[in-house]
């Protein structure tokens, strides 16, 4: 049972619960001829009963003064699932509607190209914010996979670690809505928030699936330094990148079009980051969400393709025992007053 005591030394006064033995009951004394009663078996087993009652009683009541409790202890668990970190953008944009379909400028005029662009601009703003649709869905996703375990990162200029690996539901679904908590800061910096992500594997025993999922509506430019050190550690680390990119209005999206430029492709942040990212040399998928329907289809992908076998090692908290003592003093007491 792996049992430990608060206050051991208690434990000395336990000879002090054998005094009812010699205890007499104030009729007994009271009567001078009892030697001389015939012998009664079934009150003598009444008497020793009620003795080894009031002996019990003492007995727990030190026990519970000794402060029972049973330590953590760890468990292994095998399941289908993976290691998530959860990367969520927290900037300002995040407090925005989504693209609703209207990719690039913006149409002139009054036609009805126009008329349908703004019309699905405005139905865009009237709703949910990205953000909020994306913590409520990223908490049902969660919510279904049980074994796996989940850190939860927050960030925008600098990273913010919520919640270190877990699998408590309760543990995670407050780290994903503490999210609303506030407005976002304008700047964002991916970089440092993939660091941080990646340090949640560092002297951690690999046991199955890993996988960082970012969730951002903007991309941005990672100095060559910090690229190399983050390549590095995915590879070393071997770790999945998948990236729910939201689109804001008017946002390029993550792939180059075709009458495009070939300069912007290092120079608009969403598609440099893009193509880095597929240079990384380890799993990666990338989702571009213009809506609310997007964003749960990828969320359903990144489901179904994470769920390979793994082992985890969950550590059993510790209990405290002194209840199961006070309550076996309590009914041996209540017996005693009703023989009483």
């Amino acid at each position: 049972m792996n049992l430990a005591w608060d206050s051991p030394w208690a434990l000395w006064l336990l000879p002090l619960a054998l005094l009812p033995l010699w205890a007499e009951p104030a009729a007994t004394r009271a009567c001078a001829w009892v030697p001389g009663m015939p012998r009664d078996p079934i009150s003598d087993l009444l008497r020793w009963a009620l003795k080894a009652a009031a002996v019990l009683a003492l007995a727990a009541l030190v026990v519970s003064l000794a402060g029972p409790y049973r330590a953590e202890y760890p468990v292994e668990r095998t399941g289908k699932g993976a290691e998530i970190v959860l990367v969520l953008d927290r900037s300002r944009s995040m407090d925005q509607g989504f693209a609703g379909n209207s990719r690039g400028k913006a149409p002139t005029g009054t036609g009805p190209e126009a008329l349908a662009y703004y019309a699905r601009l405005q139905q865009a703003r009237a709703g949910d914010s990205k953000g909020k649709v994306a913590r409520q869905l990223l908490a049902e996703f969660a919510a279904r996979r049980g074994e796996d375990r989940f850190g939860v990162i927050m960030f925008s200029t600098l990273p913010m670690r919520v919640l270190e690996f877990t699998q408590k539901e309760e543990v995670i679904q407050a780290a994903i809505t503490a999210g609303n908590i506030g407005r976002g800061l304008s700047d964002t910096d991916i970089g440092l928030a993939l660091e941080s992500a990646l340090s949640y594997y560092d002297d951690r025993p690999y046991t199955g699936s890993r996988m960082v999922l970012l969730v951002s509506d903007g991309g941005d430019h990672i100095s060559p330094d910090m690229r190399e050190h983050i390549t590095e550690r995915f590879r070393r680390l071997r770790v999945a990148l998948y990236w729910i990119y939201i689109r804001s209005t008017n946002s390029p999206g993550l792939m180059r079009d075709s009458g495009e430029a070939p300069a912007n492709t290092d120079t608009v942040p969403e598609y440099f980051l893009h193509r880095y990212f597929q240079q990384l040399g380890t799993p990666y998928r990338a989702y571009e969400a213009e809506n609310t329907d997007d964003l749960q289809k990828a969320i359903a992908d990144v489901d179904r393709l994470e769920n390979l076998p793994i082992t985890t090692i969950d550590t059993i908290p510790r209990r405290n025992l002194s209840p199961w003592a006070h309550g076996l003093a309590l009914g041996c007491v209540l017996l005693l007053l009703g023989a009483q």
